[in-house]
């Protein structure tokens, strides 16, 4: 008898902002238990981490994430109070410093982005042409990040309206899709005290207080007895959530994926990048969490 057929497995990697370096502990989880994708998509942060997946440099994205601190963070943030609150400029200067822009179609994997179309609400596949330009327009969370132009459209993020791109997933060929909802647990959160926040001293820590004058939280640190009403960016944090959650169930439950992972970060902050080791752990605990599906969807021989 022959052998039976090679099943294509796709990842299908959710928005969520600070809460997506998940998606690193999900991936070396699955690949500890013996599952690798042939194939992977994402939107937002997904697409960031899908992109690195897709490349084979997945550990040097990790690195530089468990290597990010406060003081990194704040040296990314280029403000221009236009049609962003960010620029982008400088998070993309140091992802080319630190990762090889290739073309996606010469990608050791085969991948794809979300984008939305800000003109005409079209949701927008991004699989051609530079990695890190389609990841970008992936990322462009509208408020925070500026849009992107591109081939005479202008593109936000693609959580907009697909974002956990199990759609995608299957229109590459996948035929068994994994799927991480990074939003499973996000509503409420402004219910939920926050931990304190570790503001470094000197200039950034300086720096920090006065932007939260400003602004509100920038991370998940507010203090709760002070916090009366929610901050402009708790506002926007929260609206996304509510605006995403309902559409993710909306789309899973009319295309479901086979295996749903779901990491439970709700109180993770909307930029807190600086806390990746927390939330690499918590997507290894989320595959954990699922251990009992995974034989099922091995290879026939792994």
């Amino acid at each position: 008898m022959s052998a039976a057929r090679r099943r294509v497995i796709g990842l299908a990697l959710g928005s969520g902002s600070a809460r997506g370096w998940a998606h690193l502990g999900v991936i070396r989880a699955l690949e500890e238990a013996g599952i690798r994708p042939d194939l992977v998509c994402g939107t937002s942060i997904g697409a960031l981490v899908g992109a690195a997946c897709a490349a084979g440099e997945l550990r040097r994205l990790e690195q530089w994430a468990l290597g990010l601190g406060l003081r990194d963070l704040v040296s990314l943030m280029d403000f221009r109070f236009g049609n962003g609150l960010l620029k982008g400029d400088r998070l993309m200067e140091v992802l080319r410093g630190h990762f090889q822009d290739r073309p996606i179609e010469e990608l050791p994997m085969p991948f794809g982005a979300v984008a939305t179309s800000l003109r005409t609400g079209a949701e927008v596949w991004l699989r051609e042409g530079s990695t890190l330009e389609a990841v970008r327009a992936s990322i462009a969370l509208p408020g925070l990040f500026t849009p992107v132009r591109r081939e005479g459209a202008i593109l936000v993020d693609g959580g907009l309206v697909n974002p956990v791109p199990v759609s995608l997933a299957r229109a590459m060929g996948a035929e068994v899709v994994i799927a991480v909802d990074l939003g499973a647990d996000a509503l409420g959160r402004l219910q939920r005290p926050p931990p304190a926040l570790q503001v470094p001293a000197g200039e950034v820590g300086e720096w920090l207080r006065k932007l939260q004058e400003k602004l509100g939280s920038l991370v998940a640190g507010d203090n709760p007895e002070e916090a009366r009403m929610p901050s402009l960016l708790d506002v926007l944090s929260a609206s996304i959530n509510i605006m995403q959650v309902r559409i993710s169930r909306s789309r899973l439950a009319g295309d479901p994926p086979d295996l749903l992972i779901a990491p439970r970060l709700a109180h993770f902050g909307l930029l807190d990048f600086h806390r990746a080791a927390e939330a690499i752990e918590e997507g290894r605990r989320a595959v954990e969490r699922v251990a009992s599906l995974l034989p099922a969807l091995r290879h026939p021989g792994a």
